[in-house]
């Protein structure tokens, strides 16, 4: 197996392993996840490979998630970068259990703490925007948990870019401690994230983290188009994936399959270095239900897209931007905005 490399956590100075571990499947109680000995493998395999970055969230699996990831990294706490959430309801019906607050972000610290079995939160995400909170509020609540040493990083996830920059914006501003890392989705099926997001989080300097890399399953061999229909090798997840099974999708992962074929590795792998070897500071987020999905995805580290894969790639996963970055890289650009002296000039900031 290959070893990890390590990447520095946006604008700080903690280092990462090159992919997370994602543990939304540990634990058993949405269905669907992995027992305490299998979550045991997955969690040793990754590691074994040099693994030290952990994403889970208190919702994971109704807190079992937490319980496991700290139960696992206790007998050597310091070695790990163990990263949390909150936003997401504890206790449905009550309206404070919830949300961007900072009501909840501190009961909500407080429980992870105690079922993660540790006195701080190396990188605490807020989960999702929740569009009642102020910004102010959440950032100066993020920085007091900082300050009292609760957490170390803050990051958000699952939040507009124009909000985010605020956030940075008035942290910066303030003197407080402003967000080092973005979680978003993003895969060859789910690149809407390249019109604002993740040149936002460029310009910020921040880490993306993103989930979803194999688009639920879409990218990992399981689905394909014949002719004008589709086969699954999992009947079962059909319904499960109705909204993901268009045409466009199952283009792409056509194309996804015959590279892997090609190289000799899983679709799997492949649609994950996709996601590894996009510009940008990417730290895809691998989960599995089983250890052999696990070591399967670590394969992805022993080897590279080529050029002509990435291009082929793209080529069938292409979007639009839309307005205004499609507007401005037309013919306004060259000749009404550079009078058409744009190739006379070599940006040092890249491409526009």
């Amino acid at each position: 197996m290959s070893i990890m490399r390590y990447k520095l956590l946006g604008k700080s100075g903690v280092r990462v392993s090159e992919l997370a571990l994602g543990v939304m499947t540990f634990g058993e109680e949405w269905g669907w996840g992995a027992d305490r000995d299998e979550c045991r493998r997955i969690f040793d395999a990754y590691v074994n490979a040099g693994g030290n970055f952990i994403d889970t969230a208190n919702k994971y699996t109704e807190g079992t998630s937490e319980k496991l990831v700290g139960e696992f990294v206790a007998a050597d706490r310091e070695r790990f970068v163990v990263a949390t959430k909150y936003t997401l309801t504890m206790n449905p019906g009550d309206p404070n259990a919830c949300g961007n607050s900072r009501k909840n972000m501190v009961q909500a610290c407080e429980a992870s703490l105690k079922r993660l079995g540790t006195d701080y939160i190396d990188l605490y995400w807020l989960h999702a925007w929740d569009y009642m909170t102020p910004v102010e509020e959440v950032m100066r609540a993020l920085d007091d948990l900082i300050r009292a040493g609760k957490i170390i990083y803050a990051g958000i996830s699952d939040t507009p870019a124009w909000r985010v920059s605020q956030a940075n914006t008035i942290a910066e501003l303030r003197g407080w401690t402003r967000f080092v890392a973005l979680q978003v989705e993003y895969s060859l099926i789910q690149r809407t994230t390249e019109r604002d997001l993740i040149p936002m989080a460029q310009a910020f300097d921040m880490a993306i983290t993103p989930w979803a890399v194999v688009g639920g399953g879409m990218l990992t061999g399981k689905y394909s188009r014949k002719g004008d229909k589709y086969e699954a090798t999992d009947s079962k997840r059909i319904q499960v994936m109705d909204k993901r099974l268009t045409e466009k999708n199952l283009a792409i992962a056509d194309v996804v399959a015959k590279i892997a074929e090609e190289k000799q590795v899983s679709p799997a792998q492949v649609a994950i270095n996709w996601v590894r070897q996009q510009s940008g500071l990417q730290i895809p987020i691998i989960g599995a239900r089983t250890e052999k999905q696990m070591l399967d995805n670590l394969g992805c580290l022993e080897f590279t897209l080529n050029d002509d894969d990435l291009r082929r790639l793209n080529e069938v996963s292409a979007i639009e931007l839309g307005f205004p970055h499609d507007f401005l890289k037309g013919p306004i650009r060259d000749r009404i905005i550079f009078g058409g002296t744009y190739d006379q000039i070599d940006p040092h900031r890249g491409e526009w």
